[in-house]
């Protein structure tokens, strides 16, 4: 199949070289044109303009949205749309919030576009092992595009979810999920570090990949990043950023009346790791001196 594809960072240029190994042609185009010249090197079919990638695709053309979500995805659909003409389609696989997903497939379907929503999962690996695909739009959009899906996925790592939305929406369920797994693992290392027995934390991680409940693959990437880098992980700095999907997932938790506190909480840990001294923190300090004389720390 031939598709068009715009945004070759760390992900984007991986899913395009899988691609290529499964026999897919692919027109990939990226701001900046060093990205696009080394794809090229590899097979890829360059362009250095969106209108020279839409007028290298054949009709109904298909192209693969995977830049930055909000502003630079807006910006990228719109000028796509100054160059494609009823039939075609656009695929947005970044981390988009389902509302702005919602409010696209309407204006899009109006000009004949179809557009579809694909949550993507697999970061720096997916080169390897696959992205997992959670795609949300129209039974007649979504299916001439599965040859695409299925080479980008590993077996059973695909899935059309639902009508427009539902891709993106699934996608960011399980990022709050991943937020919640994540600081389970963290806290329960840092009891482990902490604790008089001095284990190591490599190994246990790695046989508790053996039969414990609680192997996943992330708990693989906890072993990897204690060999590579020391259990201490000293030159690292305890500074968390978020993407975007925690906030979303807890916001629709609140919407839909739903208790979602584990992903709550850990979505606010990510905030209180970002501070170097917190205030809050000085005023529990402050106040519990106050009132029982208990000891503090000053500067």
């Amino acid at each position: 199949m031939r598709i068009g594809f715009i945004g070759l960072g760390r992900m984007g240029a991986n899913m395009v070289r899988r691609l290529l190994r499964d026999g897919h042609e692919v027109v990939a185009y990226n701001r900046t044109a060093e990205k696009t010249i080394e794809i090229a090197g590899e097979g890829a079919d360059a362009a250095f303009s969106i209108a020279e990638l839409v007028g290298k695709l054949e009709k109904p053309r298909a192209v693969w949205v995977m830049v930055p979500a909000g502003d630079a995805t807006e910006a990228q659909i719109e000028e796509l749309l100054e160059h494609l003409e009823p039939g075609d389609t656009i695929i947005d696989g970044g981390n988009t919030n389902f509302h702005d997903d919602q409010r696209r497939h309407p204006l899009l379907k109006e000009r004949g576009v179809r557009y579809v929503d694909a949550g993507t999962s697999g970061g720096i690996w997916g080169l390897q092992v696959g992205y997992a695909l959670m795609v949300g739009g129209d039974d007649e959009a979504v299916k001439p595009l599965e040859p695409i899906f299925l080479s980008l996925a590993p077996e059973g790592g695909y899935l059309h979810v639902g009508a427009s939305g539902a891709g993106h929406y699934v996608k960011m369920v399980h990022n709050g999920i991943e937020y919640g797994l994540m600081q389970a693992y963290a806290e329960g290392f840092e009891i482990m570090h902490a604790s008089d027995y001095g284990l190591d934390l490599a190994a246990i991680s790695e046989m508790w990949m053996h039969g414990s409940v609680v192997r996943s693959w992330l708990l693989e990437l906890a072993v990897r990043a204690f060999r590579s880098q020391g259990q201490d992980l000293d030159q690292l700095k305890g500074w968390v950023a978020d993407s975007g999907e925690g906030r979303w997932t807890v916001q629709e938790a609140i919407d839909r009346d739903v208790p979602a506190p584990i992903i709550t909480l850990s979505l606010l840990t990510r905030f209180r790791s970002r501070q170097e001294d917190s205030y809050g923190a000085r005023v529990l300090a402050a106040l519990r001196n106050e009132f029982g004389g208990h000891a503090v720390k000053t500067e």
